[in-house]
């Protein structure tokens, strides 16, 4: 018989971050999470995701032991604001077994109709800038420090318990000799010149700060009309710059400006976490943090996070500019792969602006729908 069990303490909740890290012991394509970043990202005092979300935990367990786990969110933003009746489930993992992940979904269905909400969306997390997507294809390549990994029987189970296909996501990969400057040092001069804009680069964390939360305002009017957006908060900006822009080298951070000091593009690209994050196996302490720092230091990989432009300057070359920065500070450093995080399918603008430097699709993920 499955039990399942609202997570609500510390020590649950610390069982259930860890139940992946028994799941995937033996996969050495799973990367990692740091326990206690885990721990906090569910910390209702901490994260401030939790102003306008809801969200409860839950582990299965079959003769006294975890066999499964599952994350039940409602974000009231895009229920109340974006009139999407949807109750979100993430941080979904489980032993293969349909009774297991029926069990676990169960949970899903029984708050979204408690809330009159007309259907079920995952695996995904709070926000834009969590977690999307169950692995659907790619299963023998190594994962990110921003997506999850999951075993090709997930998308078996999805499909047996009634569940469709909602949203596609491509992951890409590049070989830095890929990158030409010709196809864009040209129109860089070009649009320099005709729009009076300006690239910023940065040599400390001390000098992006200020202009973090303008980052974040471009961020929510370049991906407003995208299906699955829903805005960052004030708080939420707060949060994320002290937690995060830290992690980030400066130099990797890219922003454009016009001629009055309006921000109008940005670039996040950050070094691949995947090696020092399976090394410290989700602890900082007493190694974890060498091996992380080493990453950030030395890793020859690096992984485009975040890209967004006005739309006032979208279709106007605005980001060859940002190419040709960061092709400057990539040979510098001897970047040898550049890795795209989860674009949607159907975001063909975002997709065009690595056309030229002839990517390969290796990973794709998705997340499923189901009526309640």
């Amino acid at each position: 018989m499955i039990v399942i069990k609202e997570a609500k303490t510390k020590k649950e909740l610390k069982d259930f971050v860890k139940f992946s890290f028994e799941l995937y012991k033996d996969c050495p394509y799973w990367v990692p999470p740091i326990i206690n970043d885990e721990l906090e990202n569910f910390d209702v005092t901490k994260n401030p995701v939790f102003k306008h979300a809801d969200a409860k935990f839950y582990l299965a367990y079959h003769d006294g032991k975890t066999v499964g786990k599952i994350a039940v969110i409602i974000n009231w933003q895009e229920v109340k604001l974006q009139e999407k009746s949807k109750v979100r489930f993430g941080w979904f993992d489980f032993i293969d077994d349909i009774e297991v992940s029926k069990a676990l979904l169960e949970k899903v269905y029984e708050l979204g109709r408690e809330h009159n909400l007309e259907y079920a969306e995952g695996p995904m997390g709070f926000s834009n800038l969590d977690k999307v997507g169950a692995l659907s294809y790619g299963f023998d390549e190594v994962g990110t420090a921003i997506t999850w990994y999951n075993y090709p029987y997930y998308i078996e189970h999805f499909e047996k318990l009634g569940f469709v296909k909602e949203k596609e996501y491509l992951e890409s990969i590049f070989p830095f000799e890929n990158v030409k400057p010709k196809f864009f040092k040209k129109v860089t001069e070009i649009v320099k010149k005709r729009y009076q804009v300006k690239p910023l680069n940065f040599k400390t964390t001390k000098e992006v700060m200020p202009y973090v939360d303008k980052m974040f305002d471009l961020f929510n009017s370049s991906y407003e009309n995208l299906s699955s957006f829903v805005a960052v908060s004030d708080v939420q900006k707060e949060y994320f710059k002290k937690k995060y822009i830290g992690l980030i080298n400066p130099e990797y951070i890219k922003f454009v400006e016009d001629k009055d000091g309006k921000l109008i593009a940005f670039s996040i690209v950050m070094p691949s976490f995947a090696e020092g994050l399976l090394k410290a196996k989700g602890k900082l302490f007493p190694f974890g943090f060498l091996h992380l720092m080493k990453a950030k230091n030395h890793s020859k990989d690096v992984v485009f996070y975040l890209i967004g432009v006005d739309p006032e300057y979208k279709s106007k070359g605005v980001t060859a500019i940002i190419f040709d920065e960061y092709h400057k500070t990539f040979s510098q450093k001897n970047i040898r792969n550049c890795i795209r995080t989860p674009e949607l399918e159907d975001n063909t603008a975002i997709q065009n602006l690595w056309k030229h430097f002839d990517p390969v699709v290796y990973k794709r993920r998705r997340t499923y729908r189901k009526d309640l």
